[in-house]
């Protein structure tokens, strides 16, 4: 795709397509299912959205990807006591999908496992399921979490559960 192409979609996005794709009562139901699933492991689930880029870092050519690492360090996410925050960060405009983790659950699972669950969850973007995709994903994540780091009895949410828009 070209950058022109690119800024022209990011141009044309809007809050509004935020409010279309993932309503507030959906977004409800995504802070919903991150405070369920932290009750059943040690981890800390963050869902991050932003609209759009603007034209200067497309034209810089930001991606998806160092936008979700960028959005991994401001909202602190790296800083839980087990080192097992998980972002999952979408970018409407591109359709794009990303999970970072921490280094505590990230090496005992690997990039191959992200990136199919993020390939799933685009997949039900891409049938106009945001909602679901995104709840699908973090079902999917807490399945991981929930193997490799159980709640225990000093469990505690370290970081909101409310999702954020860029």
């Amino acid at each position: 795709m070209s950058k022109v192409s690119r800024i022209i979609r990011h141009a044309i996005a809007s809050p509004m397509t935020l409010r279309r794709l993932l309503p507030k009562a959906a977004m409800q139901r995504i802070e919903e299912e991150i405070a369920k699933s932290e009750k059943s492991h040690s981890g800390e689930i963050r869902f991050a959205v932003e609209v759009d880029l603007d034209a200067g870092q497309i034209l810089r050519g930001v991606t998806a990807r160092k936008r979700a690492i960028d959005t991994f360090s401001q909202l602190r996410i790296w800083d839980t006591e087990e080192n097992t925050g998980v972002l999952v960060y979408l970018l409407l405009a591109d359709r794009q999908l990303e999970i970072v983790a921490d280094r505590g659950i990230h090496k005992k699972v690997g990039d191959d496992t992200w990136s199919n669950i993020a390939r799933q969850m685009e997949k039900q973007f891409a049938e106009g399921d945001f909602e679901g995709g995104v709840l699908a994903g973090i079902r999917s994540i807490t399945a991981l979490l929930t193997k490799h780091f159980p709640a225990s009895s000093t469990n505690q949410n370290e970081l909101s559960n409310k999702p954020v828009v860029m």
